[in-house]
């Protein structure tokens, strides 16, 4: 049986965490439910600040809030000192909503539109990572009519592929993110920028992938972009002052995978910007990482209520929960693999292997495929390991269901940070335009109108 080091079986056989039964929070706030350990938050956190304290002069860590952002989660990060990386106007809308510092926010994403743009200005973002040369001179536009200035990063692609699913690839030359190196894109857009008056050019960004479990591709795209810093230098005098790396660590997600912590990680990148600077003989840049899934992807449970069980005989034997692939996307978007328990009955013996599957209409919503466990009955708690990054995000209301709610938990106390949809809330949106309203007449009246049958 694989248990996380963040939970424990209590006496009554139960899976607990941060002091909290898991089986009684589910009973409280209903499944499928997403459960987040909110010390354990904070203290990836701080092993971020501390390793790059010890490894690195200058420095800041942007968390990514792709992989799990509300308006609590806005809060924390504020209070441990962490700056953010919002890629869209709504993560950026509610992080003010929020509260947060709008200058240690960091807006990226590959097409953002004009509104966004003009938005990030308005509310006074701390960076605005430029994807393309489109988009720069756009950015510029909307800069001259507010008679603003605008700090940037322009996004690169290093060429540097991370060992993950092609899908969380991003730094590789034939990605949709980035400037590309060899065709000159880079320098020209840092050329433009260094023009505009409205435009404050203060380094390059670039980011790999996903889910990457070895610290040599992201050493290898820091060697890459210090380099290209010197380029930069020797081609236009600027010695930009920020480089930053991305996020992109991976976490163990099964028993299988190994994976470095914050601290050696950041160790051996620091190490790599430190030679290649020493090399080129380059003031070191400010040092910016945007770690996501490795600050909250171990501190997230999803628990869901087992239902149908069904045997296909000599085949496979199913359990079926009352989520699936719309609360957890990742299974059937990269074969995601998950370990899991009987919250309730967490100790007793495995007696069976089974497959997890969702309720939603599509073959493919499996959440785990052979998992061993304890005879499972219906009302059974299952609790899903590692769930804290890219699920509440990658939410879908397929099928029409209900976005979980989302607790924190922390000294023993559960506290509700995101609530449950309700059916009231799926039709808060829509709209029936008057020729579809409820039509007078009966099903009889309206055929004979139309001529009858045929």
């Amino acid at each position: 049986m694989f248990l996380p080091e963040t939970v424990k079986i209590n006496d009554a056989n139960h899976l607990e965490m941060a002091g909290v039964d898991l089986v009684e929070t589910a009973k409280q706030h209903e499944t499928p439910l997403y459960v987040y350990n909110e010390e354990l938050i904070r203290r990836k956190c701080r092993a971020y600040r501390e390793a790059l304290s010890k490894a690195y002069p200058a420095f800041e860590v942007a968390y990514a809030g792709k992989a799990f952002l509300n308006m609590a989660m806005c809060r924390l990060l504020e209070q441990e000192g962490l700056s953010l990386d919002v890629v869209s106007g709504g993560e950026l809308y509610l992080a003010g909503q929020a509260g947060f510092p709008m200058e240690r926010v960091y807006f990226h994403g590959n097409n953002k539109s004009l509104a966004e743009m003009a938005m990030a200005l308005e509310m006074g973002v701390g960076r605005i990572v430029v994807d393309n040369l489109a988009e720069l001179e756009q950015l510029e536009k909307e800069a001259r009519r507010q008679r603003k200035s605008i700090s940037v990063l322009l996004r690169v692609k290093p060429g540097v592929s991370g060992h993950t699913h092609r899908h969380i690839q991003t730094g590789q030359v034939d990605s949709k993110f980035g400037l590309d190196i060899e065709s000159g894109q880079v320098l020209a857009a840092v050329k433009r920028c260094l023009k505009a008056p409205c435009l404050d050019l203060r380094g390059l960004h670039c980011h790999i992938g996903s889910q990457i479990l070895d610290p040599a591709p992201f050493c290898r795209a820091a060697e890459i972009m210090v380099t290209l810093l010197q380029a930069v230098r020797r081609e236009t005098g600027a010695a930009l002052p920020e480089l930053n790396l991305g996020g992109g660590l991976g976490i163990s997600y099964t028993r299988e995978d190994r994976c470095p912590g914050a601290g050696e990680f950041v160790q051996e990148l620091a190490e790599a910007v430190r030679a290649k600077a020493r090399e080129h003989e380059l003031p070191l840049p400010k040092l910016i990482l945007e770690p996501g899934r490795s600050i909250v992807g171990e501190a997230g449970i999803t628990l869901y209520t087992i239902g149908t069980i069904k045997e296909v005989p000599g085949v496979r034997r199913y359990i079926a929960v009352d989520g699936g692939m719309t609360d957890n996307l990742r299974a059937a978007l990269y074969g995601a693999r998950y370990e899991a328990v009987l919250a309730n009955r967490v100790n007793d013996e495995p007696l069976e292997t089974v497959t997890v599957a969702g309720k939603a209409c599509e073959s493919g919503d499996i959440l785990i495929r052979d998992i061993a466990l304890p005879a499972a009955r219906a009302g059974d708690i299952l609790a899903v390991f590692n769930t804290g990054a890219y699920h509440y995000s990658m939410f879908s209301h397929y099928n029409r269901h209900l976005r979980p709610a989302v607790v924190f938990l922390r000294r023993g106390r559960a506290e509700l940070v995101s609530r449950r949809e309700t059916l009231a809330d799926l039709a808060r949106l829509e709209r029936v335009p008057p020729h579809l309203e409820r039509a007078q007449l009966n099903g009889k009246a309206l055929i004979a109108r139309r001529g009858g049958l045929s």
